[in-house]
């Protein structure tokens, strides 16, 4: 049986996907930086992930989307912005051959911060 791989950073696991995909990943890390810039990069559940008084989103990549992952409270804050993307309980399905909602992502973020920050 194959060994799941171990990251230790965000970059390291980018750099693991064909070109194309490095570039979407990269540019929704950079989104979520513009949205949360006080957020840390970590790696959680061996995917991307960023924390600011807990953990705010996860990101991956799959075959043929990207996985985003803002909690359900999000979803449901933005469920009419999402309702042409596949969504479940925790996820979001960004399909790779469209383009990416980056403005979407940021406001996501924007809304995981403050919802991260009224536990405090």
């Amino acid at each position: 049986m194959e060994q799941k791989r171990k990251f230790k950073s965000i970059d390291e696991y980018i750099a693991t996907f064909p070109k194309n995909e490095q570039l979407i990943l990269e540019q929704i890390k950079i989104a979520i930086k513009d949205a949360a810039p006080q957020a840390q990069e970590t790696i959680s559940y061996q995917m991307p992930a960023f924390k600011q008084n807990g953990i705010l989103v996860w990101f991956a990549a799959h075959k043929n989307h990207i996985g985003f992952y803002p909690r359900v409270s999000a979803i449901e804050a933005f469920k009419d912005k999402l309702a042409h993307y596949k969504v479940s309980k925790g996820t979001i399905q960004f399909p790779l051959d469209q383009p990416i909602p980056f403005d979407l992502i940021k406001d996501m973020v924007r809304f995981r911060v403050k919802e991260n920050l009224a536990k405090t």
